[in-house]
């Protein structure tokens, strides 16, 4: 099989350039979420070899400073339509970007998910580390996110309501209207409750040694 040589002059330099985008876009966004924010020893080393491996590829012989910048212009305006594309179009959005998975709930470790992307049990325990937690009992919620940070929500030992009991749930979704104001009620009887406990305090008699000397 004989693959076509699209010459190095600047148009080829701006078609070999695009091609190598599109495909390290689409290469990355396989490799899942864990690739975008954690970097080990090993994938750093897969990018740098990876970087001058295309590097002939979008240039081929043309070595010119005017073939680099041509090169270097087609990837930013590449990336700023893209990036534009996929604020005006939710599928381009949600292929591009994904949705964060959810690694802990309630307590509860989802190795299936683990699994899919790719996350290894260490990297959980310094995640929840990170978050001055030792186990993940101590987590309501362990997200991988879509740039590849792994967010913990901890559980609450306040008695307050817990993430998505406000109307809103922690995708950012509106919940249950019956279900929040409950919730919402129960937690402003709270306050107020505090409320008048400060006041009787801050009102009471003084006593004889708080009296004036």
């Amino acid at each position: 099989m004989t693959i076509p040589d699209l010459g190095s002059d600047l148009p080829g330099v701006v078609l070999r350039t695009a091609i190598v985008y599109v495909c390290l876009v689409l290469g990355f966004r396989f490799l899942g979420k864990r690739e975008a924010g954690q970097l080990s020893t090993l994938d750093l080393v897969v990018l740098l070899v990876i970087s001058n491996a295309v590097q002939n590829a979008m240039v081929g012989d043309n070595t010119s400073l005017i073939g680099g910048l041509v090169a270097a212009a087609v990837i930013l305006v590449l990336d700023l339509a893209l990036h534009a594309a996929a604020d005006r179009w939710a599928p381009l959005r949600n292929a591009l970007d994904g949705e964060p998975t959810l690694l802990v709930d309630h307590g509860r470790i989802l190795f299936e998910n683990l699994r899919h992307e790719g996350i290894s049990d260490r990297e959980l325990a310094v995640a929840l580390r990170q978050n001055q937690l030792m186990t993940a009992d101590e987590a309501l919620y362990v997200f991988l996110e879509t740039n590849g940070q792994i967010s913990v929500i901890p559980r609450r030992d306040d008695g307050g309501p817990e993430p998505g009991s406000d109307g809103v749930d922690i995708n950012g979704d509106a919940t249950d209207p019956a279900t929040a104001g409950t919730t919402t009620s129960a937690a402003t009887g709270a306050v107020k409750k505090a409320v008048r406990t400060f006041l009787r305090r801050r009102h009471r008699r003084p006593g004889r040694l708080s009296g004036p000397g």
